[in-house]
């Protein structure tokens, strides 16, 4: 009988080697292209490239600001001399207690805390009525922008000489001033308040053109058509301050508490030079005026207790982490109230 065998390929089994498989480019089965150098360095070079940009900025702000903070820090946990700067004895937390302690620092805090209210309340509220008037078109308005930054480009030495002669107390313009209207000489310098006034005075002098020029920008910033529809709708001048361009420049005015808080907090040449002397370190013969940047210079070069004044200064940046952490509490509940 004859038999028949199943033809290959019609189901049967197949008995012969595979068919050919797709290769590579390259020849290796299965395996990527190697990519070219030239892709490679494209590749490196775009996601590089931004980094090497801001590295410069980096390596200056680690060089001059992060590694001055965190060896002021590690200098603050030793009593270290100045003369001797190389020698330091562990002390652990030992300044801070004892700065704790100490009633200059409270007195120096409380300094700084009045001068700077003193000092920027009226100098933003200025700032904000100068730039408001400068915001209108008059004759001359670049004249007047000039003069407004006239006072921040003049150094803090000149102009708190000039004003310590302005308040001098027997000859003196301001108390020969005064004597006009029967007030008897003020003895600005040995006096808590009229001491601290002064100097506030230089401080709003020299800072209130430079942030009415801000608020100046930013009021310019802000679109014609707001005014314009708020002047329909009846609103006046005053409304139209308070309705449209105070909301318009929040953020500025934001941005200058900040900057006013953080001068106030460092405030150091105006106090020294009104001082005219030795008081001038000390904040006068009762520290009645000495800031907290006086006491960390009066520490660290009067006294040569360079941790006390490492201390001082860590103190003065954790006040200013502390207040930006207040300012941000009291605008999260703001948002959350609104």
């Amino acid at each position: 009988m004859a038999t028949s065998t199943p033809a290959s390929g019609l189901g049967g089994p197949q008995s012969g080697p595979a068919g050919p498989t797709k290769e590579s480019p390259d020849g290796r089965n299965g395996a990527r292209p190697r990519r070219p150098w030239s892709t490679l360095l494209h590749r490196f070079d775009i996601k590089a490239a931004p980094y090497a940009f801001v590295a410069p900025f980096f390596v200056v702000f680690g060089a001059f600001s992060l590694y001055p903070l965190l060896y002021t820090a590690w200098i603050s946990l030793h009593d270290v001399e100045l003369a001797t700067m190389d020698i330091m004895e562990w002390e652990g937390f030992g300044n801070y207690s004892q700065l704790w302690q100490d009633d200059r620092f409270w007195n120096a805090l409380a300094n700084t805390f009045t001068i700077g209210v003193i000092s920027t309340v009226p100098q933003l509220l200025m700032a904000l009525g100068l730039a408001h008037l400068l915001n209108y078109k008059l004759k001359g308005s670049a004249f007047f922008r000039v003069a407004a930054l006239t006072p921040y480009a003049t150094s803090i030495g000149a102009a708190a000489l000039v004003f310590t002669m302005l308040f001098e107390r027997d000859f003196g313009m301001i108390n020969w001033f005064l004597s006009l209207f029967g007030v008897d000489n003020v003895d600005w310098e040995n006096s808590k308040w009229p001491a601290q006034f002064a100097i506030s005075s230089i401080v709003i002098w020299r800072w209130t053109g430079y942030n009415a020029l801000l608020y100046l920008a930013a009021m310019q910033a802000i679109p014609q058509e707001r005014y314009e529809a708020a002047a329909i709708d009846g609103a006046s001048r005053w409304q139209q301050f308070t309705k449209v361009t105070i909301p318009g420049i929040r953020s500025t005015i934001v941005f200058t508490i900040v900057l006013s808080t953080i001068g106030a907090t460092q405030l150091f040449g105006e106090p020294l030079i009104f001082g005219q002397g030795p008081n001038g370190v000390s904040g006068g013969a009762d520290n009645q005026y000495q800031t907290l940047g006086l006491l960390l210079y009066e520490e660290g070069w009067k006294n040569y207790e360079m941790g006390r004044a490492a201390t001082v200064a860590w103190a003065m940046f954790l006040l200013l982490i502390l207040a930006f952490v207040l300012q941000r509490v009291v605008k999260r509940v703001k948002s959350r109230t609104s």
